[in-house]
C-alpha cells in the first residue's frame, strides 16, 4: 500500500493567482539570465511586429518600429523573401537598477516569405512616427495574364 502525502486544507484555498504571478517572474528571471531582458524576442522573428495588405497590384507593409532611426533599419528583397534587420540602440544610461524593464534593445531579423515576387526596383520604403512603410509593386512577370482561346 502506498502513502500519498495530499496537501494541507489551507493551502488548497490559497490564491491561484498567487502561483501564476510567481512562476511568471520564475520563467521571466530564467529568460533574462540566458540572454538578457528582451533579447529572445529580438532575434526570433517576433519583432518587429506588422501587417502585409494585398491590393492585386502591390503589397503595402506597415512595421512598428518605435525609438529606432531609418540608418538603423535594412531592408532586402530576394525573390519573394522580404528581410528586415536593424539594431534596437538601448538607453544609455548608466549605473541604474530597474524595478522593471520591457523596453528591447538589440539586433533583429525578419524574413517573411510574401504571396509573389516584388518588383524590388520598384520598393519605396518611409519611417514615420515609429512605424515603417514599404510599397512593394507586384512584378511583371508574377501578374495574371490572361489568354484568349481561339477556335480551331
Amino acid at each position: 500500500m502506498a502513502i500519498i502525502n495530499f496537501p494541507r486544507f489551507p493551502r488548497l484555498f490559497n490564491d491561484p493567482f498567487q502561483e501564476i504571478s510567481r512562476m511568471k517572474r520564475e520563467m521571466d528571471r530564467m529568460f533574462e539570465s540566458l540572454s538578457g531582458p528582451g533579447q529572445m524576442l529580438l532575434g526570433s522573428g517576433v519583432f518587429p511586429p506588422l501587417n502585409i495588405e494585398d491590393d492585386g497590384e502591390n503589397l503595402s507593409v506597415h512595421a512598428e518600429l518605435p525609438g529606432m532611426k531609418p540608418e538603423d533599419i535594412e531592408i532586402s528583397v530576394e525573390g519573394n523573401t522580404l528581410i528586415l534587420r536593424g539594431e534596437r540602440k538601448p538607453d544609455s544610461v548608466e549605473n541604474v537598477n530597474y524595478h522593471r524593464r520591457e523596453r528591447l534593445a538589440g539586433r533583429f531579423h525578419k524574413a517573411i516569405t510574401l504571396p509573389y515576387e516584388v518588383n524590388s526596383e520598384g520598393v519605396n520604403a518611409e519611417y514615420r512616427n515609429g512605424v515603417l512603410k514599404l510599397n512593394l509593386p507586384r512584378a511583371e512577370h508574377a501578374k495574371a495574364k490572361r489568354i484568349d482561346v481561339k477556335a480551331a
